[in-house]
């Protein structure tokens, strides 16, 4: 495994995003790749939207039995400027009042979605806004005494609980499990909140590579999941020694898929969407 290369990866995104919050002027970084090129941060948590929503959303819905709902909201739409405007019509759910917000913002050219995650219509043919409002989340809102989390509820339940709605895919479902299990005080306490998981595309050929296998090799998630967890043990025993903090899964997951963007670069084999700008 090329667990050394991964944990080298993992320090030097890590430092750039210790000097840029110093204040110290760039070049944060000898890599060409990772100063030239937009890679998120090693703990989602540092994140931006993350940072807004831990701030500015979570706290208004704190002692909300469906929190969870708020959750799915923050990253169907995950840009803090449309948030800001719908925040007072999510709990309790007022769709007509958003999609009047949601409508006037586009025609004054504004942005309702962060194109950092693809939300799509999933080949429904109808306007974006509608059918997040009328097909994903009403049928969510409507099934809310249903989707609460419950005491001993784990990431990977839950998880699997909100892939069964339209629109809700594993990737976006992990991202609101993402937020959960630092906000909601049930899924703070999850057996599996260290080990939880959910493959992706960039994920799944990033674990390839490390062990180096064919990357367009398909994984069961089952044996995707063990292998991750033996990575992890691995890595963190590295980066525990050098004075590191340690990753939990999900982290990991999104490393990974990060270094599966590198590794493209520096072989040639394609070059990602983004140059990196000032902001982290």
């Amino acid at each position: 495994m090329r667990v050394r290369e991964l944990v080298a990866f993992i320090k030097e995104r890590e430092s750039i995003r210790d000097k840029k919050e110093l204040g110290k002027p760039r070049p944060w970084t000898k890599d060409e790749i990772l100063d030239k090129y937009r890679f998120c941060n090693v703990h989602r948590e540092h994140d931006r939207v993350t940072k807004w929503l831990r701030a500015h959303w979570y706290p208004m819905f704190e002692k909300n039995d469906d929190l969870w709902f708020a959750a799915v909201v923050a990253r169907l739409f995950n840009l803090p400027e449309s948030l800001e405007e719908i925040r007072p019509f999510i709990l309790p759910f007022k769709p007509d009042k958003i999609r009047h917000l949601l409508y006037s913002r586009r025609r004054r050219d504004m942005k309702n979605f962060n194109a950092a995650y693809i939300v799509s219509t999933n080949g429904v043919r109808m306007d974006k806004v509608d059918y997040i409002l009328d097909c994903v989340l009403q049928p969510m809102w409507d099934e809310r005494k249903h989707l609460r989390p419950i005491k001993g509820d784990t990431l990977n339940r839950y998880h699997t609980a909100l892939m069964k709605f339209d629109g809700m895919g594993g990737f976006l479902a992990a991202q609101v499990i993402g937020d959960l299990k630092y906000n909601d005080p049930i899924l703070r306490l999850a057996e599996d909140w260290e080990s939880f998981a959910a493959s992706g595309p960039g994920s799944r050929r990033g674990l390839n590579r490390m062990i180096g296998w064919d990357l367009t090799r398909s994984w069961p998630e089952k044996s995707w999941r063990f292998h991750l967890e033996d990575l992890r043990g691995k890595v963190n025993l590295l980066l525990v020694r050098a004075g590191w903090q340690p990753l939990h899964a999900q982290d990991l997951q999104n490393c990974l898929c990060e270094f599966d963007k590198y590794e493209r670069v520096r072989l040639g084999e394609g070059m990602p969407k983004q140059h990196y700008k000032e902001r982290i």
